[in-house]
């Protein structure tokens, strides 16, 4: 009997269904020997509580195109899974003695940054881990390329399309703000593909004055309207030289609902244009995968049941040069893939005539 078990961390997004179709269809259509699925309910913390179902061929069928995820899902900070629950439970322990109880073979876990660092605190515990790389941001060292990611790129196009037209229509100044805390990638696609004038992300701190100069530009080619693609951790120039405590300081008193409106404010005081800000937020999240995602985590999911069968274990499924790859978990956990502000696509978005406000 091969027992595995499966769960989803962290924030949902597209094709989370798709990947774990995928791992169940090439570990049932492949293996020699009788297999069971449990599914963990809400992430970790099904393995902590105990909260599982029994999980059939049938679950698994229909749901390449739905969204979210058929296990639900919930943040399990990384940083307090070593501390002990409100009623003085070992959460790591608990979730060791969860998986020998169901003697399990393998825990397949699907997630983005925090996630994997459990995953690999897991592995270094003993237990047999395989990891799948889910995040709309696509800022998982070790791999290309992050499920979700082009869907989100997809739903994030669409919303600066559609602001095409009013904003040329009223000849105003747009900001649309992204999803992306600590990197830009969903940002930076999805300005280049939808036109968008201006693009700010965490990695290339921004000057208000610069922006304001390539509004004024666009002003005097006789361009009605400007669109900024702006990441929720776009960062000023000055914010940027503060330390990380009195940035936090900052935060706590910050006044405007995100950094897109305190952009706006200082545009519109600066240039005196009309300016107005959209922000997508969930959206990005949501929703069926796109066609791209659908095969791309198939293969993701296939991969990681072949890993499954062959008994490797301790490894996130990547995607490198076009080829699945198997990246150590260590080597994943704890590192960020930030955007080179020097790369190729920097500069070509340059070339083009993007301003990035630096």
């Amino acid at each position: 009997m091969l027992r595995i078990g499966m769960l989803t961390s962290g924030g949902d997004c597209q094709a989370l269904n798709a990947a774990m179709r995928g791992v169940v269809k090439a570990i049932l259509n492949n293996s020699d020997e009788p297999v069971e699925i449990y599914g963990f309910e809400d992430g970790y913390k099904g393995l902590i509580y105990g909260h599982f179902r029994m999980l059939t061929g049938k679950d698994f069928t229909g749901i390449l195109t739905v969204g979210g995820t058929i296990l639900g899902t919930s943040r399990t900070p990384f940083k307090t899974i070593q501390d002990p629950d409100e009623n003085g439970l070992d959460k790591v322990a608990a979730m060791k003695q969860n998986y020998y109880k169901l003697q399990l073979d393998c825990l397949v876990i699907l997630g983005g940054n925090g996630t994997h660092k459990t995953a690999n605190l897991l592995s270094k515990e003993g237990l047999n881990v395989i990891t799948l790389p889910k995040t709309i941001d696509n800022d998982l060292w070790g791999t290309d390329m992050t499920f979700g990611f082009q869907s989100a790129v997809d739903i994030a196009t669409d919303a600066i399309d559609c602001i095409h037209t009013t904003a040329s229509s009223h000849g105003r100044v747009f900001i649309v703000e992204v999803m992306g805390h600590k990197v830009g990638w969903l940002t930076l696609n999805a300005g280049m593909a939808s036109g968008a004038d201006i693009i700010l992300i965490p990695e290339i701190p921004y000057n208000i004055d610069k922006i304001c100069k390539a509004i004024d530009a666009r002003d005097e080619r006789g361009a009605r309207f400007t669109i900024l693609a702006v990441a929720e951790g776009a960062i000023s120039e000055e914010d940027a030289k503060l330390s990380k405590k009195d940035y936090k300081a900052k935060l706590a008193n910050y006044k405007y609902p995100s950094v897109s409106y305190e952009i706006a404010e200082q545009i519109e005081k600066k240039t005196g244009r009309e300016v107005r800000v959209t922000v997508p937020g969930h959206m990005q999240r949501g929703g069926s995968p796109c066609p791209y995602d659908r095969v791309f985590a198939t293969r993701l999911g296939a991969e990681a049941g072949r890993l499954i069968l062959k008994k490797q274990f301790g490894y996130m499924v990547g995607y490198k040069n076009r080829e699945m790859v198997k990246v150590p978990l260590e080597d994943v956990a704890g590192k960020l893939k930030a955007i080179d502000p020097k790369s190729d696509i920097i500069k070509e978005a340059k070339l083009v005539g993007i301003s990035f406000g630096n």
